[in-house]
C-alpha cells in the first residue's frame, strides 16, 4: 500500500469503503458494456461529493489542498477495488490541469471527467486561426476517452511548438469507440479536421515534460494497486487451501513464490510512491522517478498479476474469477505508457549523469539539532583522516583527526545513546544523513562488522565492557569480527558445537568457526559458544568476547573463486576467555545473537548505496553499435536501485511518523539479491569479450566473483524467502 501516514491510511480506508459499499466487483461486472460505450458509473455523484477525485486540488479552486502523494493513495485503493477507470483518466486529466490552473481546474473539481492525450500519442496539428486554433490529426487509442467531458490534449504548431488545449466534449468532436483489453474502462480515438478551437482553451505555459511525468506517475499507482490486490488474494488462497492433507502454503515452492511476488510487489509500491513524491522536485529527478515507476510497477504488473493468478491455480484462469480483470487492467495500463525499451532507455540516459535522491525537504524541523551537526561537520572539513580505509569498498574505515571528531560529537554511530552516539530519531538521523551528502569531504565513519556487535555490548555487556570497547569501536582503532556459524550450523545456530567449559577464573573454549568476515584482521570477536550441552539446543549457548590475539586462537583465510580472502575458518583449541568477557549471563546467547543478527540484516539492507552498475555506465557512454542495449540495461538496473532506495526511505518516514518498523529491513534483503543478479547479468551480456580477462577497465570479473559473498551473507536468499514466506506473509510451515 502506498499510504505512509495516518491520514493517507484514512483515506485509503475511506476509499476501500466507498468501494465495497457503491462498487462492488459484481456490479462492475454487470456495466461492463455500459462503461465500453463511456457511460459513467452510477456512483460517481457520491464519490465526487466526498471529494475522493480532488484531493489534490487547490482549496481555492474546490479542491482538497492535499499532495499528488495523496491521490497516489486513492489511485491505488481504487484500482486494488477494480473501481472502473473513469477514476484514473479524470484525475490524471485534473492534475494535469492543474500544472497551469484555469477555469477547468475548477471543473474537475465539481465532478467533470477528462482524459490526456500526450504528445508521442497523437500527430495532431495546431494552425492559429484569426481568434483561436484549427486542430487537425488523430490520436492514438487513449484511457478514459469515451467518458470525458474534458479532453487536454497537446497539438504541434506551424512553429514547431507543443500547444496545449482542453476542449470540452460536444457532439461534433468525432470520438470512436474502441473494444478495449481492460473490460471496466472505455477507450477510443479521437480524429480532428481543422477543429476550431477558442484562445481561452489554450492551456498557456503547460510543461508537457512535468505533465508527462504526472501522467505516468498516477498510472502507476494504479497498476501497484492492481498487483497488491491480486498478490493478498493469492496469498491468503494458499494460506487456507489444502491439498494432500495440508495447506498448499506450506509447501516451500509456493511459500518461496509468495514471497518473491511481495518483494517484487513492495518495490512497486515503492517506485510509485517515488513518482508521486517526486513531483515538486526538479524535473530530472522527477524524470528519473516517473521512468523508474514506469519500469517498477507499470511494465511490470501484467507479470505481477500473472504470478498472483497462477497461485490459484485452475480456478484464477476461469471467467468467473475476478483476478483475470485485474490482469486485463495491468496489461492494459502498461500497454497505456508505450514500448518499455523507451522507458528503460530514458532511464538509462538519465543514469549516466543523474542520480535519483532520497533527500526530504524537512523545513526547520529539527532546526538546532541541524544547527549542531552542521557545526561539527565544518569542523571535520578542516581536519583529515591519517590512516586511509584498507578496503576501497568501505572508505569509512579510516581513521585519524576528523574521524575521531565526529566519534567525540556521536556521528560516527548516531543511533547509540549518548555518550556514544546522539540517540538520533529518524527524523535526525535523515539530517545527518543529508549534512554528510552536502560534505562529500567528511567521510562517515563506518563500524563495519563492530556496527552490529557494539549495541550488543553496551545493552547487555559490564560497565568495564563498555569502557573497554566502545570509543575504540567508534574511534575506528579496533577491528572485529563475528564467530558464529559452524561447518554443522550455518544459519541454524541451535545446532553449533563449539564448546565453552567453565575453569577457574573463566571459560576454556573449544571448536571450529567458518565463513567468518575479516577474522584475519580482527582484534576481538564476538562468540557463541554451547555452556550447558544439557539444556535444549538454543537455551545452552553463550556470548562470549575473545579475544582474537589469543593463544589457541588459528586463523586460516578462505580463497574464494575471486581470489580475494574475504572469510576465515577459526579454530580455537584450549582457548581461555576470562569470566569478565562473558556478555551478560550463561544461556543468554541466543536471544543476544539473534539481537544481533536483527541488527545485521538491517545494515545489509544498506548496501543499496554502493554503485552496482559502473560498468554499464562505462559502456553506455561509448559510441558504437551496443551504445543503446547498454542505456537501456543501464536503465532497468538503476530503476530497481532507485526502487529498493525508495523502500527504504518509505521506511523512514514512517518510522518518523512515530509507526511501528515494518518488515522492509528483510524485503530490502532479498530485493538486493535480485538487483545484484540482475546487475552482474546484465554487465556480463553486454561487455562481450572483456570478461574474459580476470582484470579489465571498467572492472567486470572482481565484481562479478564477489557476488556470492553478498548473496550468502547474512542469510542465503532461500532463509530470506523462507522468512518472508513464514513471518512476514503468515504462511503456514511444512
Amino acid at each position: 500500500m502506498l499510504a505512509i501516514t495516518a491520514d493517507q491510511e484514512d483515506l485509503v480506508d475511506a476509499v476501500t469503503g466507498f468501494a465495497a459499499r457503491h462498487a462492488p466487483i459484481g456490479k462492475t461486472r454487470a456495466a461492463f458494456d455500459s462503461l465500453a460505450a463511456g457511460e459513467l458509473p452510477t456512483w460517481w455523484t457520491e464519490f465526487t461529493a466526498n471529494g475522493f477525485h480532488a484531493v489534490h486540488l487547490p482549496e481555492e479552486l474546490g479542491g482538497q489542498g492535499g499532495t499528488l502523494a495523496d491521490l497516489g493513495c486513492v489511485i491505488e485503493a481504487a484500482t486494488a477495488a477494480l473501481m472502473p477507470g473513469v477514476v484514473l483518466s479524470t484525475t490524471i486529466a485534473s492534475a494535469v490541469a492543474n500544472l497551469t490552473g484555469g477555469p477547468v481546474v475548477s471543473e474537475f473539481a465539481a465532478g467533470a471527467t477528462g482524459a490526456v492525450v500526450l504528445p508521442e500519442h497523437s500527430d495532431l496539428h495546431a494552425t492559429r486561426g484569426a481568434d483561436g486554433w484549427r486542430l487537425t490529426g488523430t490520436t492514438a487509442t487513449t484511457l478514459g476517452l469515451c467518458a470525458a467531458q474534458y479532453i487536454l490534449l497537446a497539438a504541434r504548431a506551424d512553429d514547431g511548438a507543443e500547444r496545449w488545449f482542453a476542449l470540452r466534449r460536444t457532439e461534433d468532436l468525432s470520438v470512436a469507440q474502441q473494444r478495449g483489453t481492460d473490460l471496466t474502462t472505455d477507450v477510443g480515438v479521437l480524429t480532428l479536421t481543422d477543429h476550431p478551437v477558442d484562445a481561452d482553451c489554450e492551456l498557456a505555459d503547460l510543461p508537457t515534460e512535468r505533465a508527462r511525468c504526472v501522467a505516468v506517475a498516477l498510472t502507476a499507482c494504479a497498476s501497484a494497486g492492481a498487483a497488491r490486490r491480486c498478490a493478498e488474494a493469492a496469498t491468503e488462497y494458499i494460506r487456507g487451501r489444502e491439498q494432500f492433507g495440508k495447506p498448499v502454503g506450506a509447501f516451500q515452492a509456493l511459500q518461496h513464490k509468495a514471497a518473491v511476488l511481495r518483494v517484487k510487489i513492495d518495490l512497486a509500491a515503492a517506485a510509485a510512491w517515488d513518482a508521486v513524491r517526486a513531483c515538486d522536485e526538479p524535473i530530472e529527478q522527477h524524470r528519473f522517478a516517473t521512468g523508474s515507476a514506469a519500469l517498477m510497477a507499470i511494465a511490470a504488473g501484467p507479470d505481477l498479476v500473472l504470478d498472483a493468478l497462477t497461485m490459484f491455480g485452475a480456478i484464477g484462469y476461469t471467467w468467473e474469477h475476478d483476478t483475470h480483470l485485474y490482469w486485463r487492467r495491468a496489461t492494459s495500463l502498461a500497454a497505456s505508457v508505450g514500448p518499455t525499451s523507451r522507458w528503460s532507455r530514458r532511464v538509462g540516459e538519465l543514469a549516466r549523469t543523474v542520480k535519483r535522491t532520497t533527500a526530504l525537504n524537512l523545513g526547520d524541523v529539527e532546526s538546532d539539532f541541524r544547527a549542531s551537526v552542521a557545526a561539527t561537520l565544518d569542523r571535520a572539513q578542516a581536519l583529515r583522516n591519517e590512516q586511509p580505509s584498507d578496503d576501497p569498498r568501505d572508505p569509512g574505515l579510516a581513521t585519524g583527526s576528523q574521524r575521531n571528531l565526529l566519534a567525540e560529537a556521536g556521528l560516527a554511530a548516531p543511533l547509540l545513546p549518548p555518550p556514544w552516539g546522539v540517540g538520533a530519531s529518524p527524523v535526525q538521523q535523515v539530517i545527518i544523513n543529508e549534512e554528510f551528502e552536502k560534505r562529500p569531504d567528511v567521510t562517515k565513519p563506518s563500524l563495519s562488522i563492530a556496527e552490529w556487535i557494539l549495541p550488543t555490548i553496551l545493552n547487555s555487556g559490564t560497565p568495564l565492557q563498555r569502557e573497554r570497547f566502545a570509543w575504540p569501536i567508534l574511534r575506528g582503532t579496533q577491528r572485529w569480527c563475528q564467530l558464529f556459524s559452524e561447518p554443522g550450523a550455518g544459519s541454524d545456530l541451535a545446532s553449533l558445537r563449539t564448546s565453552a567449559v567453565k575453569v577457574d577464573g573463566g571459560w576454556r573454549i573449544n571448536g571450529h568457526k567458518i565463513w567468518t568476515s575479516l577474522a584475519d584482521r580482527a582484534h576481538f570477536g564476538a562468540l557463541l559458544a554451547r555452556t550447558d550441552p544439557d539444556a535444549p539446543k538454543h537455551r545452552g549457548i553463550s556470548y562470549f568476547l575473545v579475544d582474537m590475539s589469543s593463544p589457541g586462537v588459528t586463523v586460516e583465510p578462505i580463497k574464494q573463486a575471486s581470489g580475494h580472502l574475504d572469510f576465515n575458518e577459526v579454530f580455537l583449541t584450549d582457548v581461555f576467555v576470562p569470566d569478565d568477557m562473558l556478555v551478560g549471563n550463561p544461556g543468554d546467547g541466543w536471544n543476544l545473537a539473534v539481537a544481533t543478527m536483527a541488527i545485521e540484516r538491517t545494515a545489509i539492507g544498506n548496501y543499496v548505496n554502493i554503485d552496482r552498475a559502473a560498468a554499464l555506465r562505462h559502456m553506455a557512454g561509448i559510441e558504437g553499435p551496443d551504445q543503446d542495449a547498454a542505456l537501456r540495461a543501464l536503465g532497468d538496473v538503476e530503476a530497481f536501485t532507485a526502487a529498493i532506495k525508495a523502500m527504504v526511505l518509505r521506511e523512514t518516514l514512517r518510522l518518523v511518523e512515530g509507526q511501528a518498523p515494518g518488515p522492509t529491513s528483510s524485503i530490502a534483503k532479498y530485493a538486493m539479491v535480485m538487483l545484484l543478479r540482475r546487475a552482474s547479468t546484465a554487465t556480463l551480456g553486454l561487455t562481450g569479450r572483456l570478461a574474459m580477462l580476470e582484470e579489465s577497465d571498467p572492472p567486470v570479473i572482481g565484481p562479478y566473483f564477489d557476488m556470492p559473498s553478498e548473496l550468502i551473507g547474512g542469510g542465503t536468499p532461500e532463509i530470506q524467502l523462507t522468512v518472508i514466506a513464514s513471518m512476514i506473509l503468515g504462511l503456514p510451515r511444512g
